[in-house]
């Protein structure tokens, strides 16, 4: 651990290790601009901080007033995140033969699905084997075809191209997003409105109006 603070340290100049004529002041704690060295100096004298060189390779260099120790940390925090937020590539490798069967190329085609599902990419490639270089046509359809089937799993990242003795094509996987699903709104069936007899009609009379009613309809 000391000697990851100590390489990180040495990065960086400070104070009169700084062993130029003028720097470019920049912070929230300076007027910024381009100041002699020795004003520089006395700047960060008075707020009792560090000059510290944070862009060494510019003209004339980037430096700016802060507590040293305090810098280095958040560097070294800031070189936490950004390894945690790096993801690594794995690249799965499958190989074909010019005049391979479609019981093979299934079976391939079968992992290379796997491998772009899971986040890897796919580097496909046809192995020409002495005289099958004539067949470098044949085999630059077969990595089209092999791209096209795969085409919901992943995206050409590079065409096939023939490198030696090998044709290559090159898929990334694609990013999926899950589509929410879609609730139905079930409105339940309507209950018929029967007509209720009228006002001095008796049931039997009210039955073959009804009777009617449906002979009309029908």
């Amino acid at each position: 651990m000391k000697r990851e603070n100590d390489k990180l340290k040495d990065q960086y100049r400070t104070n009169e290790r700084i062993r130029v004529q003028e720097v470019r002041l920049v912070g929230d704690n300076v007027d910024p601009g381009v100041y002699p060295i020795a004003k520089a100096l006395r700047i960060a004298e008075e707020q009792d901080l560090d000059l510290v060189e944070i862009s060494p390779n510019v003209v004339p260099p980037i430096c700016k007033i802060t507590d040293f120790q305090k810098f280095l940390y958040q560097q070294k925090k800031r070189q936490k995140e950004q390894k945690a937020k790096s993801v690594k590539i794995i690249v799965k490798e499958i190989r074909f033969g010019p005049q391979t069967d479609d019981h093979d190329y299934n079976f391939k085609l079968k992992h290379a699905k796997g491998f772009l599902e899971e986040g890897a990419k796919v580097k496909a490639y046809v192995f020409f084997k002495g005289r099958s270089i004539l067949f470098k046509e044949q085999g630059e359809v077969l990595l089209l075809r092999f791209a096209n089937d795969l085409e919901d799993y992943g995206k050409v990242e590079q065409l096939p191209v023939l490198e030696g003795k090998r044709m290559i094509i090159m898929l990334s996987p694609k990013k999926t997003s899950v589509a929410k699903p879609v609730v139905k709104k079930v409105v339940p069936p309507s209950k018929p409105i029967l007509k209720t007899p009228a006002k001095g009609v008796d049931e039997k009379a009210h039955e073959e109006i009804k009777d009617e009613e449906i002979k009309n309809e029908e």
